[in-house]
């Protein structure tokens, strides 16, 4: 397949977070670290709402060194340590000084498959499980905690457009993972996904 379109700013200050975080299924991330381009189709994701999402690291309109990014103009990453080892990217959406936020949760892979594999140190594992999971994201494309503040803008991590939609019958709709912390703001259903078994054969034979 042909090179997509680069989403624009103004794709990502949309103000509906939820809308973004669904409508991100199906395109593509990709990243050029060294040369290297690693990247598939987005195939689950979730929504942080900002200051009034308990489960946001801005909720309450909290700034500190890490979060600040996030106050950022819509397309700037924000990639965040957890149990200080895995990074997560996230794209910051919305205005600046409106920290909104969706994590990408994983991707099906499509290009640059070894380098994947050698990220990962999975060799025996298929595509479908070698970026599911945040973390498992971050490492198979090369993605970094100092990759935070990066605008989705250059070349070095953007999202494409390749007019892939996957139908409405495939995606399923849930609470956030690992949250429990945010109260009834957990509950929320705010996380889409596509299950990989479920993306059409002709877009896997990329």
């Amino acid at each position: 397949m042909e090179r997509g379109k680069k989403l624009s700013r103004n794709y990502f200050r949309n103000s509906d977070v939820v809308h973004l975080a669904k409508d991100l299924l199906g395109k593509w991330l990709f990243t050029n670290f060294d040369g290297i381009v690693t990247g598939g189709i987005i195939t689950e994701t979730e929504a942080y709402a900002g200051v009034t999402d308990k489960a946001s690291h801005a909720f309450g309109g909290k700034r500190s060194t890490r979060t600040e990014i996030m106050y950022a103009d819509g397309g700037t990453s924000y990639v965040y340590l957890c149990y200080g080892i895995h990074s997560l990217f996230n794209i910051v959406t919305n205005v600046k000084d409106t920290p909104h936020a969706v994590l990408i949760r994983a991707i099906y892979p499509t290009h640059g498959m070894t380098q994947i594999v050698e990220r990962r140190a999975l060799k025996n594992s298929s595509p479908a499980k070698l970026m599911t999971g945040p973390g498992s994201v971050s490492k198979g494309l090369g993605i970094h905690f100092s990759h935070t503040g990066m605008s989705l803008m250059d070349d070095k991590i953007w999202v494409e457009d390749r007019k892939l939609k996957f139908p409405e019958r495939i995606i399923r709709i849930g609470p956030r993972i690992g949250i429990d912390y945010a109260g009834k703001d957990a509950l929320l259903p705010f996380r889409f996904y596509v299950q990989h078994q479920d993306i059409p054969a002709e877009v896997i034979g990329l």
